[in-house]
């Protein structure tokens, strides 16, 4: 039986409660992941940002289809493309969408600010006299 708009729509809204702003441990990921290039990029995104969050502002439903539209924060505390652990808190904005296949995220594409992160993680830091 395939999964209406909105029961796909309810399974992103439970993954993101279950991950966001949470410890994301393989386990969990994979109640919800089925796609594995997107649970690497959570791993991934995780040891870097430990607790990241994913804060969204639409989420909407077509068929399979859910589009999740909202902000990425975060704390640097480990290494993210090439740039040693900062301390430093960040949020970007972000898009994704998700396909949904037999009750779990199949298939994800997602436009990140990157340009945007990195100039937070790369400016100057502010120099007391």
């Amino acid at each position: 039986m395939t999964a209406t708009p909105a029961e796909n729509k309810q399974l992103v809204g439970r993954y993101l409660q279950a991950l966001s702003g949470q410890a994301k441990p393989p386990a969990v990921v994979s109640r919800f992941v089925s796609d594995a290039s997107l649970a690497e990029h959570i791993s991934h995104v995780e040891a870097a940002f430990p607790f990241y969050e994913l804060i969204a502002d639409n989420l909407v439903a077509h068929g399979d289809i859910v589009a999740f539209h909202g902000t990425f924060r975060g704390t640097q505390g480990g290494t993210f493309a090439g740039i040693e652990a900062t301390g430093r808190s960040v949020r970007a904005d972000l898009m994704i969408f998700y396909r949904v296949e037999d009750g779990r995220i199949a298939q994800h594409w997602m436009q990140f600010d990157v340009a945007g992160l990195m100039a937070q993680l790369t400016a100057p830091t502010a120099v007391s006299a």
